[in-house]
């Protein structure tokens, strides 16, 4: 089995170097060997400009993360964008509690993401959607309200990529989900944490509770294309020092 996945960097986790030089990070994080880059904004760049950018720095940008609310008032445009970046796949990042299982504007966004995907197909691109923890509520039946959404909506219309440190602070184990989602989870968030004083706080991989060592061998085995590594926030060390650390860690197994 081929352990080695190519490894994305969620853009989200450098957004204060990217937005103060975006060409100057993302030429680090292809020197660091980052393979491809998941967006989470343009910066202010046009589609091309982010396109050219990035074959002039050698990453592919592989996602990214576009908030329903773009889809829905613009969506032509929205996702001609990011077929003109080149992205194979556009992931929904987090929704508003309004949109949560039970929400006011739940089965309104159900309808929406088939649509969108829709669009999506069209354009060569694949829809995902990217977990947090609330999706690990309780529905009224007794299941996860992540589950939920995917029994409803079709594996033609909804892929998933599973954040393996949110999976776990909801509860769940990330093994078994990674193994649940076989061949619907394209891309698999890699992300890390501790727990401080009762409060999750984010970590570089391989310095937290997630698993480094058992998780990138499942994620290979759910038939994974990409590993996408996401720190938010950097209690401890810079992003671009964790960014580094993190994909060391990665490559090693």
């Amino acid at each position: 089995m081929n352990m080695n996945l190519p490894v994305a960097a969620q853009v989200y986790s450098v957004r204060d170097e990217a937005a103060a030089d975006f060409e100057k990070t993302m030429q680090q994080l292809a020197d660091m060997g980052y393979d491809g880059v998941e967006l989470a904004g343009l910066y202010g760049k046009s589609a091309k400009e982010i396109r050219d950018c990035l074959d002039r720095v050698g990453l592919q940008a592989i996602s990214a993360h576009v908030p329903i609310a773009e889809f829905e008032q613009e969506l032509d445009k929205t996702v001609e964008t990011y077929r003109e970046i080149g992205c194979k796949y556009v992931a929904i990042p987090y929704l508003d509690k309004e949109r949560w299982y039970g929400g006011s504007r739940y089965q309104e966004t159900l309808d929406n993401i088939v649509k969108i995907s829709q669009k999506c197909r069209e354009a060569g691109m694949e829809l995902v959607y990217h977990n947090h923890n609330f999706e690990f509520e309780k529905t009224a039946d007794g299941g996860y309200q992540l589950d939920a959404l995917y029994e409803t909506i079709s594996a033609d219309d909804l892929k998933t990529e599973l954040d393996l440190c949110w999976v776990k602070v909801g509860g769940a184990d990330p093994v078994t989900y990674l193994n649940k989602y076989k061949g619907r989870c394209p891309l698999v968030h890699v992300k890390d944490f501790i727990r401080k004083d009762g409060e999750v706080v984010l970590v570089a991989v391989g310095d937290g509770e997630v698993g480094a060592d058992a998780v990138v061998p499942a994620a290979v085995e759910s038939g994974a294309k990409w590993l996408v590594i996401e720190q938010d926030t950097h209690t401890f060390g810079t992003p671009m020092e964790n960014m580094e650390k993190s994909l060391k860690c990665i490559k090693k197994k």
